[in-house]
């Protein structure tokens, strides 16, 4: 014999629904001191090479701030950090040349002379820095000039 089971009996009782969470007030968030300070200076910062780049050229404004010439200042009784050796009139282009002190044991060169207002013609010229060499010294041309523009020259004579 079997049984039969009857269904549980109906309830005019809803199933219970979950609670609806009303959201809380938003709180406005604290503002830090210093965030208008943050963004003044990187405002004035990207106004100045705006202004900049329109003034000198985008593209040299900021491969300049990108790849600063170490030696744009350099002047007679400076010294360079040494260079690729080069006989003759061969010719290299260097990256990383560099100022430094002549006391240092990195210093390789001495400037006896800088040119400025150079072009490229004018530094390659045999006879670029022969006033600056003393009768049968050997010296080396150290040129930063943009083709077709005008540039300096450095003279130098390596260190003793």
């Amino acid at each position: 014999m079997s049984e039969q089971v009857a269904p549980p009996p109906a309830s005019d009782v809803a199933p219970p629904q979950p609670a609806v969470e009303t959201p809380s007030p938003v709180e406005p968030e604290a503002k830090k001191p210093g965030a208008k300070k943050a963004l003044g200076i990187i405002g004035a910062i990207v106004v100045f090479v705006v202004i900049a780049g329109l003034k000198f050229g985008l593209a040299t404004t900021i491969g300049n701030f990108l790849n600063k010439d170490e030696t744009a200042d350099a002047k007679a009784g400076d010294c360079i950090a040494e260079l690729p050796e080069l006989t003759g009139t061969e010719e290299e282009e260097v990256d990383g040349a560099k100022v430094v002190e002549c006391t240092s044991t990195d210093a390789a060169y001495n400037v006896v002379g800088r040119l400025d207002g150079q072009t490229e013609a004018q530094a390659k010229a045999p006879t670029a820095c022969d006033q600056y060499l003393k009768e049968g010294e050997e010296g080396y041309v150290f040129y930063n000039i943009e083709q077709g523009k005008t540039g300096y020259v450095l003279c130098l004579t390596q260190k003793a």
